[in-house]
């Protein structure tokens, strides 16, 4: 069953490449369509990723990607957020506190589960040494987050 929101995402160009990345950093992704344009270009593609569609559109220059926008990728381990990240950041550049952007523009936040809950722990000071800890990040270290949210 085909369910009622997809995101869809606006590329000025390169959606094969884009796609082709993806698939590589979320196994079992696929392509579900293609369609070409006038000029026989790929024009938009359906594809999924870890059971999420997505539409992506060649638009060309128009409307950019931003941050206000991004895929929260949630990880359970430090070797699942240091692989995703330095897949996803080859070519596009680090930002702070788990987000990056990839080489096309789409923004990332690459997040270890234990994030959120450091962040909510009801014991406000080492909530507080952990979203310290956090700010002065670009890619997650969870090793760090535990250290800093108990006062090591």
């Amino acid at each position: 069953m085909q369910k009622k929101i997809t995101p869809f995402i606006w590329y000025d160009a390169n959606i094969e490449e884009a796609m082709e990345l993806y698939r590589s950093v979320f196994p079992g992704s696929k392509v579900l369509g293609t369609r070409t344009g006038p000029d026989g270009s790929l024009m938009s593609a359906t594809f999924e990723l870890d059971g999420q569609r997505f539409i992506a559109f060649t638009g060309g220059p128009g409307p950019k990607l931003t941050p206000a926008v991004s895929m929260y990728v949630n990880c359970e381990t430090q070797e699942e957020v240091d692989e995703l990240w330095g897949k996803l950041v080859e070519g596009g550049r680090e930002s702070r506190c788990g987000w990056l952007v990839d080489r096309f523009g789409l923004s990332w936040q690459i997040i270890p589960s234990i994030l959120p809950n450091l962040l909510g722990d009801p014991d406000r000071e080492k909530a507080s040494q952990a979203a310290n800890a956090m700010l002065g990040m670009s890619k997650i270290d969870i090793a760090d987050l535990e250290r800093a949210a108990t006062g090591e």
